[in-house]
């Protein structure tokens, strides 16, 4: 048995509680496949914390098989996808897919972008404390609906937001009044993004980017500047200038997410390599390019931008309207 289930099965075990907030009688599918060891470890945790679901590997099944085990299920039912890469089912997304049916669903993809020594961190990333990540997402969303001046500090330089932000998202296993339940775990994120791209200024030190095969390349710090919005980095790495070539041959390479990390099991001493789990890390991150379907821009199609980069800050502090919203390491909103 590997030594990491039951620490995962319990992690998992309170996710489906505390988050997904299964009830008796509501039924779990689990869709899996087994390329990835990882993937064959998150199947083996959900078959002791989920004993009655029905589990299905993907290479035994067609698309309109899938369908029919959708069509099965009842709204608020649960489906799990453990997919080693990402499971393609030809003419309809599987998530779209459930939502519309009201099924909860967690996501676990790409799990085979993380090696070995990292799969204590990604296990470690699903622990869910309700008490931690409700009131502290709630209390970050607050703070950031109403801001009107953000100032990030990282070694030695300075980046301003002087105007306010979009009101913030949530994903931190609170689903009270949101319309779909579940997502891409692990979890633990606030995000928004300024009204107006053009108030950010200033400079700000990286440690990590998503590449161009979506893997988290580590980096010693180096700076990023941004004017009015529109980010270079003549000092970057190479491959982080050439994916900003590759960004400005099609758009502008524009600031647009501002991320807030919860998930405390990841950071820049504890990498996972995966981006989609590792933007959780507690902490801050950008995103460059166009691309950002959550919100509207003049100028800016939801539909035909191509690039969201996500960029990690070296961050020291982040003060809000004067106050101290993170440092330490840690956020404190009620500072």
């Amino acid at each position: 048995m590997n030594p990491l289930l039951p620490r995962l099965t319990a992690h998992l075990c309170d996710v489906l509680t505390h988050a997904l907030e299964m009830a008796p009688g509501e039924q779990a599918l689990v869709i899996f496949d087994t390329e990835a060891p990882l993937a064959c470890l998150l199947t083996d945790a959900y078959r002791a914390a989920l004993p009655n679901a029905q589990f299905v590997d993907i290479k035994t099944v067609t698309p309109p098989d899938v369908m029919r085990l959708f069509e099965a299920l009842n709204p608020k039912d649960l489906v799990v996808l453990i997919q080693s890469t990402n499971f393609r089912l030809n003419e309809f997304r599987i998530r779209i897919e459930l939502f519309k049916r009201g099924l909860k669903t967690i996501e676990h993809t790409h799990l085979n972008r993380m090696p070995p020594e990292q799969y204590e961190a990604y296990v470690d990333a699903f622990a869910y404390d309700p008490h931690y990540y409700r009131p502290l997402g709630h209390a970050l969303k607050a703070i950031m609906d109403v801001s009107k001046r953000t100032v990030v500090r990282c070694n030695g330089t300075t980046l301003t937001y002087d105007g306010p932000m979009e009101p913030s998202k949530l994903n931190v296993g609170d689903y009270t009044d949101m319309k779909n339940i579940g997502g891409t775990f692990p979890i633990g994120e606030v995000f928004t993004e300024p009204i107006d791209l053009a108030t950010v200024n200033g400079e700000a030190m990286a440690f990590a980017f998503a590449g161009e095969d979506h893997l988290v390349q580590l980096y010693d710090p180096f700076k990023l500047i941004i004017t009015n919005g529109v980010l270079t980095a003549p000092d970057a790495p190479a491959d982080f200038q050439a994916i900003l070539e590759k960004i400005r041959a099609t758009e502008v390479a524009v600031v647009r997410e501002f991320g807030l990390g919860l998930n405390r099991a990841m950071g820049k001493h504890r990498l996972v390599s995966d981006i989609t789990a590792f933007e959780r890390q507690q902490g801050l991150h950008f995103s460059i390019g166009a691309k950002h379907t959550v919100y509207a821009k003049t100028g800016l199609h939801r539909k035909h931008g191509r690039y969201h980069v996500d960029v990690f800050i070296d961050v020291e502090t982040i003060e809000v309207d004067g106050k101290a919203l993170y440092t330490n390491g840690m956020f404190h909103p009620n500072a």
